[in-house]
């Protein structure tokens, strides 16, 4: 007798806990469909002006490094992504490095990888791949890889932009 009225109990418990339970996820869920609806609303208008702002890129001042002990780390022939290069034929390689602020893991739209366009150098416009991070004082910077003989050189307002121009096997 005591294990049906304890039963009892415990279905008459359950129906009223399912009753509320049910009432007030159907209260809800009127209210988080709203939700959805302002937070897909709000989305689409950032992802509309995140095209409109690299429609015209970033811009960033463009400096160039060289692959030695003092202005890199204690190892110069490696990238921050890890990639091994010949020092000396860093300028063949066509990389550069991003200010932190630029790069993803750091809140910036670049990843280790991606292929940007640079526009608004002298001699220096074109595609490069991202490989390399820069000392956290710089922001809005992109230096380039560049063979010891090279000289250093400086521009200022120039955009960078993100492409998905990749090497075909061919080329």
């Amino acid at each position: 007798m005591r294990k049906q009225t304890f039963l009892a109990l415990l279905i008459s418990v359950l129906l009223v806990n399912g009753f509320f339970s049910t009432n007030i996820i159907k209260s809800n869920h009127k209210f988080y469909v709203n939700q959805i609806d302002d937070l897909m609303v709000k989305n689409d208008n950032l992802n509309s002006q995140l095209n409109e702002f690299y429609k015209y890129g970033i811009e960033v001042d463009v400096t160039m490094y060289q692959p030695v002990v003092r202005q890199t780390d204690a190892t110069p022939n490696v990238t921050a992504d890890g990639t091994r290069i010949r020092i000396s034929k860093a300028s063949d390689y066509k990389f550069v490095a991003l200010s932190r602020n630029l790069l993803s893991r750091w809140g910036g739209p670049f990843n280790y990888g991606d292929f940007i366009l640079i526009r608004g150098t002298d001699k220096k416009d074109g595609v490069y791949q991202v490989r390399d991070t820069m000392n956290p004082k710089y922001v809005n910077y992109v230096d380039i890889l560049e063979s010891t003989d090279v000289k250093p050189y400086k521009f200022t307002g120039a955009h960078i932009y993100k492409t998905s121009w990749v090497m075909g096997v061919n080329d």
